[in-house]
């Protein structure tokens, strides 16, 4: 799997006086990943191999379809096949607990996902928002969450595990960080993930790095994050931060909140439906966190600096 994450490809390069020079160059890897719901039909969503039991459960939840680990009883990757009959593990057969359908059907999808836009395959207008049965918890009343110079540091701190973006300049990230004082105890739930981050023990002062995706998909990353936290057992996310690589749009809040995130930073904006969700679900929605300075959108009390030790 490894070898399809990222790809070997020849490049001409050209500068501005016409000069050219031939070199090698890897590119990120993307196919397409059949999804099917007891046999039926769901989705096909284009994505970076790798992660995929992870994309699967973080999709489901965002869709509203499973709410916990066990509501997927099995996913099969057998029947996924390149035409000279090798197993390439394209095609995902989810067998859900019976009880999953008795609460709430699966939401109709169209047929593709593309990996710039998560929900444009959603069926209709009004299951574009769900429900969450994990909502954002108020601000807590004994003061704010996180300090503004440890949010700051976040978008330098996700940078730093981006292997693929590094080698191939075409992924985005999505990181989970865990706020101190929430009295979970700080071991890997997933030991043996393949993530060249896992669970990164940090300061006492500072979020712990839980996990960290890449993908070539925005949402994709965020799902495989989210995923990753469903397999362990994590949710709801209280006292968590979603960091991103790149914008805050309406699908990233809505996945943040399907899964009880109360923070989500982004190195670039939101845009305004995102920050009008980010609002109706108590959700704090930060952009342009670039390291000196960010914009806070909506529910700002969750920021501030650290009280003082008595």
């Amino acid at each position: 799997m490894s070898a399809r994450v990222t790809v070997r490809t020849r490049v001409h390069r050209f500068d501005a006086t016409g000069e050219v020079s031939a070199r090698a160059d890897r590119l990120a890897g993307e196919e397409p990943l059949e999804i099917r719901l007891d046999g039926e039909e769901f989705t096909v969503a284009m994505r970076t191999p790798g992660h995929d039991v992870e994309l699967v459960h973080g999709l489901l939840l965002a869709e509203a379809i499973i709410t916990r680990r066990s509501d997927v009883r099995e996913i099969d990757f057998a029947s996924g096949l390149d035409p000279d009959g090798s197993r390439n593990y394209n095609v995902a057969r989810v067998r859900l607990d019976p009880g999953v359908h008795e609460r709430r059907p699966p939401t109709r999808r169209q047929v593709y996902t593309s990996s710039a836009c998560g929900i444009c395959g959603t069926a209709s207008i009004e299951a574009v928002e769900k429900q969450s049965a994990h909502p954002v918890e108020p601000p807590a009343p004994g003061g704010p969450l996180i300090d503004p110079a440890a949010l700051l540091r976040l978008p330098e701190r996700l940078r730093a595990e981006q292997s693929v973006f590094d080698a191939t300049g075409g992924v985005h990230a999505a990181a989970l960080f865990r706020v101190p004082g929430d009295g979970r105890p700080a071991e890997d739930p997933a030991a043996g993930s393949t993530t060249a981050a896992g669970i990164c023990p940090a300061g006492p002062a500072e979020p712990e790095l839980l996990v960290v995706r890449e993908d070539v998909g925005r949402h994709n990353a965020v799902d495989k994050v989210i995923g990753w936290a469903l397999a362990a057992d994590l949710l709801p996310l209280h006292r968590t931060i979603l960091q991103v690589s790149g914008r805050a749009s309406f699908e990233l809040v809505q996945k943040a909140a399907m899964a009880g995130i109360p923070v989500l930073s982004a190195v670039s904006a939101p845009s305004a439906l995102a920050v009008d969700l980010a609002r109706d679900t108590g959700l704090t929605v930060v952009g342009f966190n670039r390291g000196r300075t960010f914009n806070a959108y909506s529910c700002t009390e969750r920021i501030g600096p650290a009280a003082p030790p008595r």
